[in-house]
């Protein structure tokens, strides 16, 4: 049987950002079903214009024969005439998937009368989060399959599009993000080639408890919080304690995006801080994450939070804010029930009160936002669910307080319990094929709108009066 070609659009997966990163494990781990074509997109991209045919290369590294594979960069996501251009030189495109904010889609809506005719949209939602989005209802009615990535965003599509029959049942599913277990695991402390690593951040200083923040310096991710939180947290340790302390930021010290976190810094905390903005690859990602005794996500809003399950699935514990996806993965249980998406109603659109359940894993510390401020300028419509600095303060007080055995424990049972409930890379790409296998079984070609010459019409006057 052929395989059907399909387009995908979104962070170039050579490009290691969370987008990005998804992008890849889906394309590799179905390169058997499908052959893939993708408008990879960047902010600036360097290789703009150019196309790359992956398709030997990652035949021979993957072992199958007859891959198919190639990306024609693009900044940003493209537009109509890039995704006619691509459409045109490769032919038979069967479907096209599209993955990331849908926001970022307008143009390919605006497009639907022409590719929907022979072509099928399926879009893997990445970012939803409440208020219920209700003028994305137009945006999703255009796909023939919404695939969401959290419980939560899941829940927000069914109930923006009730009463639609197009988005209901067949059509909607849940495809929650997942990790390469074989890449991302616990290490055996004891190596030097970790040690030596471990050593560069602490500078061979004698350090008992690490925590991490791995992820962009923006404002919804709260690093400020965190930063005031670890200031507060060594302030009632006994100094013998708190210079045995460390607090390491995986990310860009300064971003437009952000905060001045060196600048932060030095003004507000008087305790060890270091920072790390190289490009790791996953080798030495997963030798950070096993170094660390506790994983730090604050964030006021996430899609899914890719970092922090890297790190349960590296067996560390972690501290988060319960919103968006990362409620998926703190293992949630209601009347000894796993958390899933039928506990989600309109009503309760979020477990982020404790409304659904407080009783949660042992690896993590779940934060509960204090207060819901509507959104920002780039998010107008965007809950920002803020959590206190106590809070993120009590969380590294609670990790710290169990000695490292007792975390390393913790962290196993998180593992496991990520491997058992479905959060692999391949359990993800299996649920994502059978999501567009559903989406091709199901598939209703739509007409062409019909476009009629039409002219202004003229006004009448009637008395006096313009109607």
């Amino acid at each position: 049987m052929s395989k059907k070609k399909l387009l995908l659009m979104s962070d170039d997966i050579r490009i290691p950002s969370g987008v990005g990163t998804v992008s890849k494990e889906l394309v590799i781990g179905t390169l058997d079903k499908y052959d893939w074509v993708q408008i990879g997109g960047a902010v600036k991209h360097p290789e703009e214009g150019k196309i790359f045919d992956l398709s030997e290369q990652v035949g021979k590294e993957q072992g199958i024969k007859d891959a198919y594979l190639k990306i024609y960069p693009v900044s940003g996501y493209g537009n109509e005439q890039v995704l006619r251009e691509v459409l045109n030189i490769e032919k038979n495109i069967e479907g096209i998937v599209h993955f990331t904010d849908p926001r970022f889609w307008a143009f390919l809506y605006n497009m639907e009368h022409e590719l929907r005719k022979t072509t099928p949209l399926m879009y893997l939602n990445i970012w939803d989060d409440l208020p219920f989005p209700h003028w994305n209802e137009k945006f999703y009615e255009s796909c023939d399959m919404l695939m969401a990535i959290s419980k939560q965003t899941y829940n927000i599509n069914k109930h923006v599009c009730v009463n639609k029959p197009r988005i209901e049942g067949k059509d909607l599913t849940y495809v929650p993000h997942g990790i390469n277990e074989k890449l991302f695991y616990p290490l055996d402390k004891a190596d030097p080639e970790f040690n030596k690593f471990r050593n560069t951040f602490t500078q061979s200083k004698d350090t008992n408890f690490i925590a991490l923040f791995n992820s962009r310096n923006i404002q919804r991710k709260r690093t400020s919080d965190l930063i005031l939180a670890y200031q507060k947290f060594c302030e009632k340790l006994p100094k013998e304690e708190s210079e045995k302390c460390l607090l390491i930021l995986h990310t860009d010290p300064v971003d437009n995006a952000g905060t001045d976190l060196p600048a932060l810094t030095n003004a507000l905390c008087d305790y060890r801080v270091a920072f790390s903005n190289a490009k790791m690859d996953i080798k030495h990602l997963n030798y950070l994450y096993n170094m660390t005794d506790v994983m730090c996500n604050p964030s006021s809003a996430e899609g899914f939070g890719l970092t922090h399950m890297e790190a349960i699935m590296a067996g560390t514990p972690t501290i988060a804010t319960v919103v968006g996806g990362l409620q998926d993965q703190m293992g949630f249980k209601v009347n000894g029930e796993e958390f899933n998406v039928n506990h989600l109603t309109a009503d309760t659109p979020s477990n982020s009160t404790g409304d659904i359940s407080a009783e949660h894993g042992d690896w993590t510390y779940p934060l509960w936002p204090q207060m819901n401020l509507q959104g920002s300028p780039l998010t107008p419509y965007i809950y920002d669910s803020r959590v206190s600095i106590d809070q993120i303060t009590n969380g590294l007080k609670f990790w710290h307080s169990l000695d490292s055995s007792e975390r390393a424990s913790r962290g196993m049972k998180g593992r496991e319990w990520a491997i058992e409930n479905g959060f692999t890379s391949s359990n993800m790409c299996d649920l994502f094929s059978k999501s567009i296998d559903t989406c091709f079984d199901n598939f209703s070609p739509r007409e062409r709108y019909t476009l009629l010459d039409t002219t202004k019409p003229e006004p009448k006057i009637n008395k006096g009066v313009l109607i």
